[in-house]
Formats: C-alpha cells, structure tokens, sequence
C-alpha cells in the first residue's frame, strides 16, 4: 500500500479511470468504492474531469461525451463535430 511510505509534507497523485472496471458484473469499481469511503476526510481530494479537460484530440472527448450520454439515458443523440450537427 502505498501510503505506509507517505512521508510528511508529501503529496501523492493517484489517477484512475471508473469506467474501466474488469469485474464481475454490478461490482463496484475499487476506484469508486474508495472515494466513496474517503470523501469529506481532510487532505484528501477527488478531481472529477470531463471531455472539457481533456487536451488530447477533439475525438477523445466527442467519445466520453457520448459515453455520458449513454450512462445518463440519453442514447443516440445527435453530436455537434466540426461546426455541423450529425448522428454518431
């Protein structure tokens, strides 16, 4: 674990992706689980990004922003690329 060789004044960083869960179907994400347990302890923070943070191509975000949709119920809509609205 790596917290026993946490020393004093340090930081860790510790990314993570909870989409990306190999276990058996409707088990949570450790990921999750964790910042679920940890959430509201003082000195700990979870950042929650979104397609507007990622500075990788347009179509990395054009992607997450499809999965949301999906995730949040919203299907198939119609996603704007390239100044023109088309159906993914």
């Amino acid at each position: 674990m790596f917290l026993t060789r946490l020393g004093f004044g340090s930081k860790v960083v510790v990314t993570g992706d909870v989409t990306q869960v190999d276990l058996p179907g409707g088990a949570e994400s450790g990921l999750n689980a964790a910042a679920r347990i940890l959430e509201g302890i003082d000195d700990i923070h979870f950042s929650r990004l979104t397609s507007a943070d990622v500075v990788r191509h347009r179509l990395v975000a054009n992607i997450v922003d499809a999965y949301d949709r999906d995730e949040n119920g919203g299907g198939n809509r119609a996603v704007r690329r390239g100044g023109r609205e088309r159906r993914p």
